[in-house]
């Protein structure tokens, strides 16, 4: 059975100034859960309506019923678990290999897409602007589909943080030089920017490289790319590159 205080908990943690305070968030769904729980990511509690994760002690277990399931899911379509996990503490950032940096990405979907991105084309650390959604949002460790266990995610101040790199930067823009045509390096920042404005005006000042994924129709009307497809899409070229091939 779910108490009232643990309801009160975890309808808080839907909220970032409450996952802040206590420093936990939320994970549902069983491919997440597990792969939270084969991380460094620690467990603070877990509640089911089916006899799984056997190997979770009973003293972090509890079985509910699916009507208090759906009194605390943050889902449409409740699942059979729910986890509470503690934040990590951040580590230093490792200026090395290919870094993506955000700069005001706000739909939850979209950067828990990035994420599983990052995590299928090998990249380890994430830079995220402080206007970044948070990625311990419940959507978006919904969408990372457990690559959030995978890539470290930072959030800095990402125009300070490209000067001082000595990485080369590369920013995305409509007006960019063809991505197709361009000789991309193994180490580097791939910034993108917010799904609305792209990148900001005071993060643009600070790169040098401008690049693009050209339309191909006819008519070329269509306005833009999802941030996540346009990310995939670089991110591809990025590794093509590297590759030798």
């Amino acid at each position: 059975m779910v108490s009232k205080n643990q309801i009160k908990l975890i309808t808080s943690l839907q909220h970032k100034k409450y996952r802040n305070e206590h420093q936990l968030f939320l994970a549902e769904g069983v491919k997440v859960i597990q792969e939270l729980l084969l991380s460094n990511f620690v467990l603070d509690h877990l509640f089911v309506t089916e006899a799984i994760f056997q190997n979770v002690s009973d003293s972090q277990k509890t079985s509910i019923k699916e009507q208090d399931m759906n009194r605390i899911t943050a889902l449409n379509t409740p699942s059979s678990c729910l986890a509470i996990f503690k934040m990590p503490k951040e580590t230093k950032i490792e200026t090395k290999g290919l870094i993506v940096a955000l700069d005001d990405i706000r739909d939850p979907g979209n950067l828990g897409t990035i994420i599983r991105l990052c995590d299928w084309f090998g990249v380890k650390q994430l830079l995220c602007s402080p206007e970044t959604v948070d990625v311990y949002n419940p959507k978006v460790i919904q969408a990372t589909m457990g690559s959030i266990t995978r890539v470290k995610i930072s959030y800095v101040d990402v125009n300070e943080f490209i000067l001082q790199s000595p990485l080369p930067v590369f920013g995305t823009f409509m007006d960019g030089k063809n991505v197709y045509e361009e000789k991309l390096p193994a180490e580097g920042i791939l910034v993108l920017g917010n799904e609305a404005n792209g990148i900001s005006a005071a993060v643009e000042k600070s790169i040098k490289n401008r690049i693009a994924i050209p339309r191909f129709g006819d008519r070329q009307q269509t306005e833009s790319l999802n941030v996540a497809t346009a990310t995939a899409i670089f991110l591809s070229e990025f590794r093509r590159n590297s590759s030798g091939k």
